[in-house]
């Protein structure tokens, strides 16, 4: 996924699905939410951020080869930092709704962006490309039966 167009196709996808699973930690409930949650803070705000010396060098750099590679990789039932506990149901269509809003929200978003909690101030196309990133990663444990 390189742009939120495929973001919201793959949510297309999974609605059309007869069955959807994930192999991870996490239910796919709380997986959708979470990357809601990260799609909603680019607007809101983060409630906690690495440090400044973080996200200038270690954070920045680690985008600038999740950029280069057009591949994130990260710890994926890691919670992001400060965000409200997710969830414990079983329906999922309530957070693929959720996410497709955040998606939709942040790409009409004409004003500033919150800083990213690890990668400090972005663009607004590197954060879309970040977020199409953190999406495609958490869809590697996501299991789609057309």
């Amino acid at each position: 996924m390189q742009n939120l167009n495929d973001c919201l196709e793959w949510l297309d996808s999974l609605e059309r699905a007869l069955t959807v699973r994930t192999t991870g930690a996490w239910p796919l409930p709380a997986v959708l939410e979470h990357l809601a949650q990260s799609v909603e803070m680019s607007v809101e705000g983060f409630p906690l951020a690495k440090g400044a010396l973080f996200q200038n060098t270690v954070g920045r750099a680690a985008f600038g080869v999740f950029r280069w590679r057009g591949r994130m990789s990260h710890g994926l039932a890691q919670p992001i930092p400060g965000a409200p506990a997710l969830a414990g149901v079983s329906d999922w269509r309530p957070a693929a709704r959720r996410l497709r809003a955040a998606i939709t929200r942040f790409d009409a978003h004409a004003g500033p962006l919150a800083p990213h909690f690890a990668y400090g101030a972005l663009a607004k196309g590197d954060y879309a490309l970040a977020h199409c990133l953190h999406i495609a990663n958490h869809r590697d444990e996501i299991v789609v039966r057309a």
